[in-house]
């Protein structure tokens, strides 16, 4: 079992947040601790488990202030690698976020992360405001803003594999949903949060996030309103219209907000600016009902079964998409997201009719590479090894580059709708990562020898567990 940091009883009621509150002001010693009395963290297992409720304000406090560290070594990462890699420093995306976000925040949102940078603040972690909006909207900024600005890449992007199956595609006819995350390892180590959001006014989420992030940003949910979902990033996509509305404000409203499949697609259309394009895998734990909702800037579609799968690899299945919108191909498996679309459609055929949790957990360890026709982890596979691959293969791109898929989740209708569900830290399988090692053979990678963590293998774990 892991180290319990703080637990606090839920019993204490707490009426709606005064005006000062709302608008971000510092609150009174009596009031910080009712908030931080209905608030819990526990680490377990390379994860830290985070519970918050209340009004938007004390629901950032909280985060703010239990999760103060992980936030300020977040921000300390993304500074440093968007400077290695585009010679502009902090205060220049900043200002950016500044400019493009600073209007298109509901007012909900605004006094939760301000709620975050006052929590900081009460456990010693200075940030400003502007700073907390950047780092909730980095995915629009640096890989679809900043592209589309100077016409070049800001490194990494999110990768991942995961799919959904219902119906007579799963052992027990309900849903099942998996996903793994790829990015960097460096900036991957912030994404370890798994938080239980019960707010004020919308559903309760229970989600994996990203830093201080209000919506998951490696997105893998369930709400209070039944709905399961997941996702993994259109490759080769760089559209952005700077007139619409962040990605992590529409994400984090369709998860709150939004009663079915229709309405959160709906929300997500809505003002939407291109950033984060993906291939939206969503489920419905009360009709059994799975979605596939691919989500460009100009072009969009939403299919809907209650037998079979979808799955995702990061190769969008929207034609419009793929040869409008992207420079992604279909169909040459030396690309690693093809190459795990056809991977994922051997395994899903394979084993058609038994799907359940442990073969979830076992899909997303596979490392059978279809170009290499062998099992070889590398940039090919379900589970992502950048760090195992030597780049020959055209396509994979730079050798042995330390990123890859850095975990693994999954869920069925009876965890979702016992509010629980499985993750592992550290990869989908148990490979690991040890960066001293790493970086002992790949000097290359030495600009990030302050920042890379270690990977070490962890088991799955349930989150969260029952409390006594």
């Amino acid at each position: 079992m892991g180290r319990k940091v703080l637990v606090h009883g839920l019993v204490v009621v707490l009426t709606v947040c005064s005006l000062s509150c709302r608008t971000g002001q510092v609150a009174t010693g009596d009031q910080e601790k009712i908030w931080l009395a209905k608030a819990y963290r526990y680490d377990e297992n390379g994860w830290i488990f985070l519970h918050t409720e209340g009004a938007s304000f004390e629901r950032g406090f909280q985060r703010g202030y239990l999760t103060a560290n992980e936030i300020d070594e977040f921000l300390r990462t993304l500074a440093y690698a968007e400077e290695f890699q585009t010679g502009h420093d902090l205060g220049f995306f900043v200002q950016a976020s500044a400019r493009l976000f600073r209007t298109n925040v509901p007012a909900e949102y605004v006094a939760e992360m301000r709620g975050i940078v006052a929590g900081m603040e009460r456990a010693g972690k200075k940030v400003t405001y502007e700073q907390m909006l950047y780092m909730n909207g980095f995915i629009d900024i640096l890989w679809y803003w900043w592209p589309q600005e100077k016409k070049r890449s800001a490194g990494d992007h999110p990768g991942c594999s995961a799919f959904i199956a219902t119906g007579d595609a799963a052992a027990d006819g309900k849903i099942v949903m998996a996903h793994n995350s790829w990015v960097g390892y460096a900036l991957g180590k912030s994404a370890n949060i798994i938080i239980d959001i019960v707010p004020e006014h919308g559903h309760r989420i229970l989600m994996q996030s990203w830093g201080p992030c209000i919506y998951s940003a490696t997105d893998f949910f369930l709400t209070g309103a039944g709905l399961i979902g997941t996702e993994t990033t259109i490759g080769e996509f760089e559209h952005f219209d700077r007139r619409g509305t962040p990605v992590f404000v529409r994400a984090r409203q369709a998860m709150q907000y939004a009663n079915s499949i229709d309405e959160w697609a709906d929300i997500l259309i809505r003002r939407n600016n291109g950033a984060y394009a993906n291939s939206w895998l969503l489920g419905d734990i009360k009709t059994g009902e799975i979605a596939c909702f691919e989500l460009g800037l100009k072009h969009h579609s939403l299919e809907k079964k209650k037998n079979g799968y979808f799955t995702g690899s990061n190769v969008t299945a929207n034609m419009k998409i793929l040869r409008r919108e992207t420079e992604g191909t279909w169909d040459d498996v030396r690309n690693g997201c093809v190459a795990r679309r056809v991977r994922w459609e051997q395994l899903m055929n394979a084993n058609y009719g038994r799907i359940d949790v442990s073969l979830a957990r076992q899909m997303l360890a596979d490392h059978y590479d279809v170009y290499l026709q062998k099992e070889q982890p590398g940039c090919r596979t379900i589970c992502g090894h950048g760090e195992l691959d030597d780049g020959h293969v055209p396509g994979s791109g730079s050798a042995y580059r330390p990123s890859g898929a850095f975990d693994g989740k999954v869920v069925n209708s009876q965890m979702a709708q016992n509010w629980q569900l499985w993750a592992k830290w550290g990869g989908s399988c148990d490979v690991g990562f040890h960066a001293a090692d790493f970086l002992e053979k790949h000097h290359q990678y030495d600009w990030l020898k302050s920042y890379l963590p270690d990977f070490p293998a962890q088991p799955w774990t349930i989150f969260p567990r029952k409390r006594q």
